[in-house]
């Protein structure tokens, strides 16, 4: 990094000094250029502990849950299951918006089986992650326990998986009430998010870390 901050400065000293047609000129013009960009594609490091981003992110995971799952199980006791299905279209990505206007990370749900195909459809990362937490639970390991999180292109991301619960397969089961259907056709027109079973990986909680 300091070699190319060094070369781009002697270029700039040097460049004025020469005729625009200077061949030598030329030269340095697009030295200055190439290691402009290299210096811009240098991957970002915060020196930040590790460690300690997980843990900030883990929290950041349990906050969103936090707030949510209360009131999803307010709108079942007030309304069914067809009420939650409400709650998850218009409160849940609200509180995803405030977590990350609030935190400098990004946070936000994906899944293999999107119910939300505007904000869920996870990107070649997210999916290889969600592919492998499946397989992982498939194999044996309890959902609620698998998470993941590594530095990619420079950027610390997490994903926490999200297991199905009993209260969960009345909106993503196989066995879905007249309610939840018609309020599942109302706000996910597109929705691939059914057919579950109890344990399953039905998606994570993924976060990056923006700053």
């Amino acid at each position: 990094m300091r070699q190319i901050m060094v070369t781009a400065c002697l270029v700039a000293i040097l460049a004025p000094t020469r005729r625009k047609d200077d061949i030598m000129y030329r030269v340095l013009a697009i030295a200055l250029t190439v290691t402009t960009t290299l210096a811009c594609a240098e991957p970002r490091d915060t020196g930040r502990d590790i460690a300690a981003v997980e843990a900030e992110a883990k929290a950041l995971v349990q906050q969103f849950v936090g707030q949510l799952k209360p009131q999803l199980q307010q709108a079942i006791a007030e309304g069914g299951p067809g009420q939650a299905t409400a709650v998850c279209a218009n409160i849940a990505p609200a509180l995803m918006d405030e977590l990350s206007a609030s935190s400098g990370w990004s946070v936000r749900r994906v899944s293999l089986q999107p119910r939300n195909t505007e904000r869920a459809i996870p990107d070649a990362w997210e999916r290889e992650v969600l592919e492998r937490l499946s397989a992982q639970q498939a194999a044996g390991t309890p959902a609620q326990t698998l998470d993941y999180g590594r530095k990619v292109e420079g950027r610390y991301r997490y994903m926490q998986a999200q297991g199905v619960e009993p209260v969960c397969l009345m909106c993503h089961g196989t066995d879905l009430s007249e309610p939840v259907q018609q309020a599942i056709a109302e706000y996910y027109p597109e929705d691939r998010a059914t057919g579950y079973s109890l344990g399953e990986v039905r998606g994570a909680i993924s976060l990056t870390d923006l700053r």
